[in-house]
């Protein structure tokens, strides 16, 4: 488990509020282009059109099984700290939770709809699920409420900021604004500001200011690792490289890997995830070909009107930040235009189809390079 950095509704020393005297954070210049940045290319898609709504999958474990209240806030905390995914973090155990679920009970030797043990698990390992957290002075340099919509002016920026103090603070602490305004009420949430504390979900933080443009290599032990991108359940799961028959395992098959009765420590992480389109879907089997943490996202109307590409000065680069539209992390593979990535909105990941590739909520798209890299295969079902 990771060590808690938060004091449970107490101010955390790690987000305390800084004294006259205190050295002040130091905050990473604003994010340029170099040689080690792979920009992401346009998908032959119109990017301007709007997500497809998707009706997400309903959950399949009765209400009653699952635990509510504070026990249900513990959960969530407890498997995504653990590296299973229970999406958005909001006290409300849904079917990203319940997939969470199963992962872990996967891992630890449980029967899949098993919910006893881990609801157990959970409870001790995070007994206070709520914390105080005080709004950071750097949020100035990473919220700007006046952020423009339109590519070719967005293209003119240093960064795709967060759009307010509330985005910035959800994204943090792994939830959305809709469950810090029902902690904290909707007036705090609506007139956040600087070293004021709020109510927060007692998670390990999204850190946006340690995030840096480093172009991630290939590693003897990662780039081994299997991926396995499951389309029809939203979700991504990461096996480690052997056994090689671990990858055939899909949750909630009739038959889990190796008998319920032993856990399977192949299987590593597993994350929610949107994918494009049907028609826009590659499936089959790709490497990661590059990993790069803050990416520029290029946006090419040649491409998108004609299938050819534009001189590079034709195009539009989106300058990085949380709300470009790849997010902060890009995992291209050796299909051209297709990769994993981030989204500058975690709230639609299982609810809006995205005309491009496969997104994850930021907090969850920024471990990707901690468990693969290039090299690492990736299935696509």
């Amino acid at each position: 488990m990771l060590k808690r950095c938060l004091i449970p509704l107490l101010l955390p020393a790690a987000m305390a509020v800084a004294q006259p005297a205190a050295k002040p954070v130091s905050l990473p210049a604003g994010p340029q282009p170099n040689k080690n940045t792979v920009p992401m290319r346009a998908a032959v898609v119109d990017p301007d059109a709007p997500d497809t709504p998707i009706t997400p999958e309903k959950p399949k474990v009765a209400d009653a099984v699952k635990p509510a209240g504070d026990d249900a806030l513990s959960l969530q905390i407890f498997l995504d700290e653990a590296m299973f995914g229970p999406g958005v973090i909001d006290g409300k155990p849904g079917r990203f939770t319940e997939l969470a679920v199963q992962s872990w009970n996967e891992v630890n030797g449980y029967p899949l709809e098993d919910w006893v043990a881990v609801v157990s698990a959970a409870r001790k390992a995070v007994p206070q699920p709520l914390a105080v957290a005080v709004v950071p002075e750097l949020v100035k340099a990473w919220v700007d409420p006046e952020l423009p919509t339109k590519y070719s002016k967005q293209a003119k920026g240093k960064r795709m900021s967060y759009r307010s103090n509330a985005e910035f603070m959800a994204e943090r602490y792994h939830c959305d604004v809709p469950y810090l305004e029902a902690l904290n009420g909707t007036r705090k949430i609506d007139t956040l500001e600087p070293r004021q504390s709020i109510i927060v979900p007692n998670v390990q933080p999204f850190l946006i200011e340690n995030i840096t443009d480093i172009a991630y290599k290939a590693d003897e032990a990662m780039s081994q690792r299997h991926a396995v991108v499951d389309t029809k359940i939203n979700q991504v799961r990461i096996f480690e490289a052997a056994p090689a028959a671990l990858v055939v395992a899909e949750p909630g098959s009739d038959i889990q890997p190796h008998g319920s009765a032993l856990p399977n420590r192949g299987l590593i992480a597993s994350f929610p995830i949107t994918p494009g389109e049907p028609r826009f879907i590659k499936y089959g089997t790709w490497e990661v070909r590059n990993a790069v943490g803050l990416p520029i996202w290029r946006y090419d109307q040649q491409l998108l009107d004609t299938g050819k590409r534009s001189s590079d000065a034709a195009s539009l680069e989106i300058p990085p930040g949380p709300n470009n539209p790849v997010g902060i992390f890009w995992a291209g593979l050796t299909k051209p235009g297709i990769g994993l990535h981030g989204t500058p909105n975690p709230e639609t990941i299982g609810r809006a189809r995205s005309h491009g590739c496969i997104r994850l909520a930021n907090w969850d798209a920024i471990r990707l390079p901690t468990l693969i890299r290039p090299g690492t295969s990736v299935e696509i079902r």
